[in-house]
């Protein structure tokens, strides 16, 4: 199953280190974060889950729940876990979703037969609260994540869904933001962007982040 951007979050019920998890049911109103580790005593997802751990007051701040997913059984994740402990200095403060039956690689399409018949390549999904998939960034098995961008992107996404903008390239909260094209009554203009703007094209109006 390919997921386009717009399309439902596939739900599903899996066992994983924080038990039974219904998906959709767990995630309620919250921003969901889910990604994908090829398997478990793998180094590069060690320091990843370490650090995501050490983001959890990130994602609490932007209502964000965060689920991985590894194609082990929860046996194994549980000891993988000590070791995130040990090597990464933090304790893994989410679930981890067993997949041995291969269930949500498949739904999520999160196994790459071209570069591996049997092993998850990195995925992201973002989800809004209304289990719509709003963005994903896919990686090979051999590159981590850089999670400076998926808080950027979370950022971006909860901005333009609160206010009427868009952001540029490499923007960060707090920087300037894009005035979409389609707006173009000047009252309208004034009344959703009181800070005023900069026009460099009739197509390119700049204005300060409303919300800061």
């Amino acid at each position: 199953m390919t997921l386009r951007l717009g399309d439902t979050a596939p739900d599903f019920t899996q066992q994983s280190t924080a038990g039974e998890i219904h998906f959709h049911q767990w995630l309620g109103d919250s921003w969901g974060l889910l990604f994908s580790h090829p398997k478990d005593f793998t180094p590069v997802c060690t320091t990843e889950l370490g650090y995501t751990a050490k983001l959890k007051s990130e994602f609490d701040r932007r209502h964000v729940k965060v689920l991985a997913v590894s194609v082990d059984a929860v046996d194994s994740h549980n000891q993988w876990v000590g070791d995130i402990a040990e090597t990464q200095g933090t304790a893994v403060n989410f679930p981890i979703l067993a997949d041995p039956d291969r269930k949500v690689s498949d739904l999520y399409d999160m196994i790459h037969p071209n570069a591996n018949d049997t092993l998850t390549v990195r995925s992201v999904f973002f989800i809004d609260p209304k289990k719509k998939v709003r963005a994903t960034i896919t990686y090979p098995a051999s590159t981590g994540r850089n999670f400076d961008e998926i808080l950027r992107v979370i950022d971006s996404l909860q901005l333009t869904d609160g206010y009427s903008v868009a952001t540029p390239v490499n923007w960060k909260d707090g920087d300037d933001v894009i005035i979409p094209a389609s707006i173009t009554d000047p009252a309208v203009m004034k009344s959703k962007f009181p800070k005023g703007w900069r026009e460099l094209k009739s197509y390119l109006r700049i204005t300060p982040q409303p919300n800061k």
